[in-house]
């Protein structure tokens, strides 16, 4: 295949392709920051955002989260998102960016705690987003050419 047959990832039709790539990138970083979350026991208040308590309940909603987020990347970021050192840094901003947007105004607000609350537990969820967006970034960069070209 000669590279003007490569659907560039910035067309239309590579969109599942990079939704593909952004959801598997989202879980494979959610599956890590989730592993960083069960070490913290964390998960039942994730579980509480859905009236839950239930670890495992945590995880389907914190995996579920995570596939989510993959998304918004693979559809927001694509075309910024070029080559892999580029995507990694892109996919850092875009878990910090979550941070705030959702550790520290979306879940408070849902579970009825300050916003904007600056502690321990906002701080390792800070490296947890962080962690998670370099490994969304780095699977996304690697996976998307792959599925783009087929």
């Amino acid at each position: 295949m000669t590279t003007a047959q490569v659907t560039p990832a910035s067309s239309v039709s590579a969109i599942p392709a990079r939704l593909a790539a952004g959801v598997a990138g989202g879980l494979a970083g959610g599956v890590v920051f989730g592993m960083l979350m069960q070490m913290m026991e964390m998960m039942p208040m994730v579980a509480s955002l859905v009236g839950s308590e239930s670890v495992a309940v945590g995880w389907l909603t914190h995996l579920a989260i995570s596939a989510f987020i993959g998304a918004v990347f693979a559809l927001l970021l694509a075309p910024m998102a070029t080559g892999l050192s580029r995507a990694i840094e892109i996919g850092v901003g875009y878990g910090i960016a979550w941070w705030v947007l959702g550790a520290l105004v979306l879940m408070p607000a849902r579970l009825g705690m300050d916003l904007f609350m600056l502690n321990t537990m906002t701080g390792r969820s800070l490296m947890g987003h962080v962690i998670y967006g370099a490994i969304l970034g780095a699977f996304y960069a690697l996976l998307a050419p792959r599925l783009i070209r087929r």
